[in-house]
């Protein structure tokens, strides 16, 4: 079955729904080797990746995923981007969570470790003690407490591991880049994603549209970072009720200030721990709290807490201001992991 597939995308013949979905049960279940593995990511990428493949791969990996219920009610969001733009910057979408979930939000928060940056976001949970191997019911009661948990995606998707070894010989971005950040375990309706290529940038939320989200904003700064950036203006796409707009904010007309990128590069694990507790602890540089700022006005919209992103931004920074969102954090971390560990940085 897969041979006969496989030599159609290798011709740059789209296959239909079905004709995916065959092939990622096989894949899915282990019944294909590392050669056929490899062959099938390398012609789908190179023939490029119709809306109708995407989905179909995205349902099978959902489908082979652990599932996880949650107690919460309320609109639960996801932030989280696609990765690979190897610009080093600090976790972004870890302290954008942190920040939209004190502001009142509720974040099931997905992510794995780096593949192309210096520190993932499971990285950064597991620095503070948080036990990336927690099993679902464990994690819904964390979030129903919080209103803040994490689920590691080598957890939650067993099944990826028949295809880790193709992805290191691939050496390239390919579709299991773009889904991991789709296929959150608690199958979240509403979520802010960072897209490497602005290709995906409309086609994205659509594609969600056909799996049943609701409010989906995917975002990529024109400086490059699959997130917003406040050193450059940002190409955005909404969808709500249904509908797909297009728009482009500049953080300074939504009372930010113009940085640069080295601002908010790391080279360490430790210096990426450091920035993200201290842009919640209100003491890191002006550009990593308002870069933080901006992508949780992101996620506050995508949560309907505000209506805009000036009304974002001001409510994130206040939050901050405030200490609410290091008052989260040390909550979190007392509960879930070693509040020694926070302690040291907040500490000195």
């Amino acid at each position: 079955m897969i041979t006969n597939l496989i030599l159609k995308l290798k011709e740059k013949t789209d296959l239909t729904y079905d004709q995916m979905n065959n092939i990622m049960i096989e894949i899915l279940s282990g019944k294909t080797n590392d050669k056929e593995n490899l062959d099938f990511l390398t012609y789908l990428t190179d023939k490029g990746e119709t809306d109708n493949e995407l989905l179909s791969m995205l349902d099978k990996m959902q489908e082979f995923a652990l599932k996880i219920g949650l107690k919460n009610s309320g609109k639960i969001i996801d932030m989280c981007g696609t990765g690979g733009d190897n610009l080093q910057t600090f976790n972004v979408s870890t302290a954008a969570s942190f920040v939209v979930t004190a502001a009142g939000g509720i974040v099931a928060k997905h992510g794995n470790r780096s593949s192309s940056g210096v520190c993932g976001s499971a990285d950064v949970f597991e620095y503070f003690g948080y036990d990336l191997n927690l099993e679902s019911e464990k994690i819904a009661t964390i979030l129903e407490k919080h209103n803040i948990c994490f689920m590691f995606a080598q957890k939650f998707h067993p099944a990826m591991k028949y295809v880790s070894n193709a992805r290191k010989q691939l050496a390239k971005r390919s579709a299991f880049n773009l889904l991991g950040p789709l296929s959150n375990p608690a199958r979240v309706k509403n979520q802010m994603i960072g897209v490497f290529s602005l290709d995906f940038l409309e086609r994205l939320p659509l594609i969600l549209k056909r799996n049943g989200s609701e409010n989906i904003m995917t975002v990529r700064s024109n400086d490059g970072m699959d997130e917003f950036s406040t050193s450059s203006t940002n190409r955005v796409c909404i969808l709500r009720n249904g509908k797909v707009l297009m728009n482009s904010i500049d953080p300074e007309i939504v009372g930010l200030h113009k940085s640069s990128l080295k601002d908010i590069q790391i080279k360490t694990k430790k210096e990426a721990v450091n920035a993200f507790v201290n842009v919640l602890n209100d003491t890191a540089n002006q550009a990593m709290i308002e870069t933080t700022v901006l992508n949780a006005a992101g996620g506050l919209i995508v949560s309907n807490i505000v209506k805009s992103f000036e009304e974002g931004v001001e409510l994130a920074l206040k939050t901050i201001k405030d200490g609410k969102a290091i008052k989260l954090l040390e909550r979190f971390v007392a509960d879930t992991g070693d509040i020694s560990k926070l302690k040291e940085i907040t500490h000195g």
